[in-house]
């Protein structure tokens, strides 16, 4: 259905040209853009508001007309005509997707916390219309009268869904009631993020001895260098929580004590006792879950959610989450019997720790396999990973991507490219590589502006933005990655896939635990060799990765993942043990943390993936009681990549074809597992993600 409440979402930018003369506000202006494509060099930071209030105000016309029509229900003028309300709001959300998410600052912040409170009042009086709901409602107990197709029967259907799960049924008081609940909850989930980022750019460490820096590779060295000369500390080494920081750091600092400080720095996230923790704001997320999930008739926040996601009820996730745990624990428990060999072996006097997984895999690692991420990074340049997964697109689905200069960007790290089909224009694609002060962390990909047709039928193409967080260029050298975030680049352009190859009439949605099914197949191609010797090439000499070191790389393919695995596993338990609470108790997430890894069994060597206070996929994105969608989704990956492997052929046209006539195509048109089925001829099994894990032998 179209999505009743409002969101930011990340979009491009471009030039503009208004049509009209005079146009001081870009948002009340046609775009004369590329593809029309957001203007972020003419739009300024003060045009946001009055545009957000003009376009709520005229989604509440469009609504009421609606409303007001005085002919019959039917799907053309109440269903289709919804679905088309909210164009302009759309057009603000769009523009300001990227700036909220990655590249903010205090004024954007100020504005989203000011805006949040008006969005959850909008949505709400669209969604607790009693008169449009009763036109909506009329539609769909006439529908069979109306010879709908399949595509337009769904729409009606999570329309109509998604007033009765929206709270359309409840008493007036009732209704006041979840206005309220709503309203909090949409701060306190800017409030949770905001804190974080702040507490992740506050934490640095600064080393001025360096001796300090045993074990560390020289690109990091350099690059903490300049980190801390851009911060008048020339002479020091500065090093912070991000990702290109951070891990590497873990993996090769020898000096134990500091490992410890930055580990503490990145787990104590929001959990300082400061202006920015997180532990209240947990609390009452969940909390108002619950409270607003029984006054709607559920039982749990998770009943909720997962009633319109494949997995359905929370006892299938927790069992489906159990099976796997039961077979990874076992293997986590070796791999840290294995370093506290290691240990014992050099001497070492203590007891193997969280923050020292890392650095003892990595020995492991280059003990067993000869391998290390420093060897196999000259051959991983993001220019070349970039042109690695183009290539794959270009073998299975005929895609071509050309680079464009001519659409000014919302920061100079963004790359923009056109993609093509035979010729003919697909979309635009912006890709956002490094890390940055005003960018939250981690990495996600947004259909900008979704594929559909208008409401005069016209064919809209999609805008689509990937965002990681990668070590940037420095001294010289391009921004070389790890095997692992080449990987992470192919998961996040699997998303860019689905958007942009998506052929739909209507924009649909697509439920949590299956969507990470695009994105989590292409991660198959990243490391074939027939794939690795066409991109994988060293950025100074152009050699392509010897064979030898492809070898390396294969045989230590499923090296630590019970580690992966059950860090994982014990932040998607985590998730659903929150959001499976049936009472709306006070809790003290630390002691509520504790208690639920302690049933599980997790070990103290290992600790979730997200802690609580800074687990933002839950208490500031969307995956709340969805966390599990990508190891459920990792069953329907595997089983499908088996299907290419099947023939023989990795990049077979009959099964890529048939992928993208099923399921990137169809985007949330029809039930997903029908769809899966349509392309695999049958349902999933989950021998295929144990063995892809190698949790269970081959």
């Amino acid at each position: 259905m179209k999505k009743l409440f409002i969101m930011f979402l990340i979009v491009s930018i471009g030039t503009i040209s208004c049509k009209k003369e005079n146009c001081e506000n870009p948002f009340f202006c046609d775009w004369d853009t590329p593809y029309e494509v957001p203007p972020f060099d003419k739009i300024k930071f003060e045009h946001f508001k009055p545009a957000y209030l003009k376009g709520m105000e005229e989604e509440m016309a469009e609504v009421n007309a609606i409303i007001d029509n005085t002919e019959e229900p039917t799907f053309d003028n109440t269903i289709r005509a919804l679905e088309f309300t909210g164009e302009l709001l759309s057009k603000v959300q769009r523009a300001m997707g990227p700036l909220s998410g990655a590249n903010t600052n205090d004024s954007i912040q100020a504005l989203q916390r000011e805006m949040t409170p008006l969005f959850s009042k909008h949505r709400d009086d669209i969604s607790l219309n009693e008169k449009l709901f009763e036109r909506v409602k009329s539609v769909y107990e006439n529908r069979e009268k109306f010879d709908l197709t399949p595509e337009e029967s769904m729409l009606l259907e999570d329309q109509y869904l998604g007033f009765i799960r929206s709270g359309i049924g409840l008493s007036p008081e009732d209704k006041e009631t979840l206005r309220e609940l709503n309203g909090q909850l949409s701060l306190l989930s800017v409030s949770f993020g905001e804190n974080l980022l702040a507490e992740t750019n506050d934490f640095t460490l600064v080393i001025d001895n360096e001796q300090d820096l045993s074990g560390l590779p020289d690109g990091l060295r350099a690059r903490a260098a300049a980190a801390a000369k851009a911060k008048g500390m020339e002479g020091k080494w500065l090093f912070t929580l991000q990702a290109p920081s951070y891990f590497p750091f873990m993996t090769y600092a020898d000096n134990r004590d500091l490992r410890e400080k930055m580990f503490r720095g990145y787990m104590l996230r929001g959990n300082n006792g400061n202006e920015h923790d997180n532990n209240q704001i947990v609390a009452d997320i969940a909390r108002l879950r619950v409270e607003r999930a029984k006054l709607l008739g559920y039982k749990s926040h998770a009943d909720f959610i997962l009633e319109r996601n494949m997995a359905k009820e929370p006892e299938k996730v927790m069992s489906f989450l159990s099976q796997i745990w039961d077979a990874a624990l076992p293997v986590a428990k070796a791999e840290a019997a294995e370093q506290q060999a290691l240990i014992d072996k050099e001497g070492g006097k203590f007891r193997l720790e969280p923050w020292d997984w890392f650095y003892y895999t990595e020995k492991i690692r280059k003990e067993k396999y000869d391998l290390s991420d420093e060897e196999t990074r000259p051959y991983f340049s993001v220019s070349n990973v970039t042109d690695g997964m183009f290539y794959v697109a270009n073998r299975l689905y005929g895609l071509e991507f050309s680079e464009r200069n001519d659409i000014p960007l919302y920061h100079p790290d963004v790359k923009t490219f056109e993609v093509k089909r035979n010729n003919k224009h697909v979309g635009i694609l912006m890709i956002d590589y490094y890390p940055r002060a005003s960018k939250r962390g981690g990495a996600w990909c947004s259909g900008m502006r979704p594929q559909k047709l208008d409401k005069d039928g016209r064919f809209i193409t999609p805008l689509v933005s990937m965002v990681t967080n990668f070590t940037p260029p420095s001294d010289g050298k391009p921004a070389l990655l790890t095997p692992d975030e080449a990987g992470t680049l192919f998961h996040e352009f699997g998303h860019a896939l689905h958007n942009l190859l998506s052929n739909t009439e209507y924009t649909s949605g697509v439920s949590r635990d299956f969507v990470e099914l695009p994105s989590q197949i292409m991660e198959h191609w990243v490391l074939e060799p027939e794939v690795l010797r066409e991109y994988a090439k060293h950025y100074e000499t152009g050699e392509v990765i010897p064979d030898a070191l492809i070898e390396k790389i294969e045989k230590a393919g499923k090296f630590n993942t019970g580690f992966t695995t059950v860090e994982y596993l014990a932040a998607a338990s985590l998730d659903m043990e929150y959001h499976s609470l049936t009472e709306p108790v006070e809790i003290i997430p630390g002691a509520f943390e504790k208690s639920a890894m302690d049933k599980y069994g997790l070990i103290s060597e290992i600790i979730p993936r997200y802690r609580s206070t800074y687990f933002s996929h839950v208490f500031s994105g969307g995956y709340s009681s969805g966390y599990y969608s990508y190891i459920w989704c990792e069953v329907l990956d595997a089983d499908a990549y088996k299907a290419f492997r099947e023939t023989g052929d990795i990049f077979n046209k009959e099964v890529a074809a048939r992928f993208e006539k099923e399921i990137l195509s169809r985007k949330g048109s029809r039930d997903e597992l029908d769809m899966y089925i349509a392309f695999r001829g049958r349902e999933p099994g989950i021998e295929a993600l144990l063995e892809n894990r190698g949790l269970i032998k081959e």
